[in-house]
């Protein structure tokens, strides 16, 4: 069985800068892809994370099928780890905003194409943030301002290096992932 690799270096860089200003948030919102929330959820960024408080962003929901995402959902928040379904493009976003009402600084991490710009150029309601239907559009950290109080920082997507699995390299492949 074939190990599929694909860990550009701008990947390994943008993971260290998730490191990096990891202390300087408040709360981190993981975007992951409501239709493959496991396959497309990064599972050094889990690590990375540790206990810094996070919601999990299961995005495109209105590609995915609703019973699913609503049992994802109940799964992630069974494992005490705040999860919520967004349409990025709706702007049905008032609920994200809810939940960091109270934060003055938050990350967007999650691997290529999953939404991170698009959601965030919805909560700053500007087009700040470069967006495109393909991987790699992000290529550097930024941060936003969103109202007077809260920033919210922008990175790029972050693959892991090796999928163990070929059928999650063929799920993000199919969703355009990579």
């Amino acid at each position: 069985m074939a190990i599929i690799q694909w860990f550009p270096g701008h990947m390994a860089k943008a993971l260290r800068q998730v490191k990096e200003n990891l202390k300087s948030v408040d709360i981190v919102l993981e975007l992951v892809d409501a239709r493959l929330p496991e396959s497309s959820r990064n599972p050094q960024l889990a690590e990375v994370l540790q206990d810094k408080p996070s919601i999990i962003v299961l995005t495109k929901m209105d590609l995915a099928d609703p019973a699913e995402t609503k049992r994802w959902i109940n799964y992630y928040e069974s494992m005490g780890q705040p999860a919520i379904a967004v349409n990025s493009n709706s702007g049905n976003l008032k609920i994200i905003e809810k939940k960091i009402k109270e934060k003055l600084r938050a990350m967007c991490i999650g691997i290529p194409n999953v939404g991170k710009s698009t959601l965030l150029n919805h909560l700053v309601k500007k087009n700040v943030a470069q967006t495109g239907n393909r991987p790699g559009v992000t290529k550097a950290q930024q941060w936003l301002k969103a109202g007077k109080d809260l920033q919210l920082l922008d990175t790029p997507g972050i693959l892991w290096p090796k999928f163990e699995d070929p059928l999650v390299g063929k799920k993000l492949a199919l969703t355009g992932a990579i």
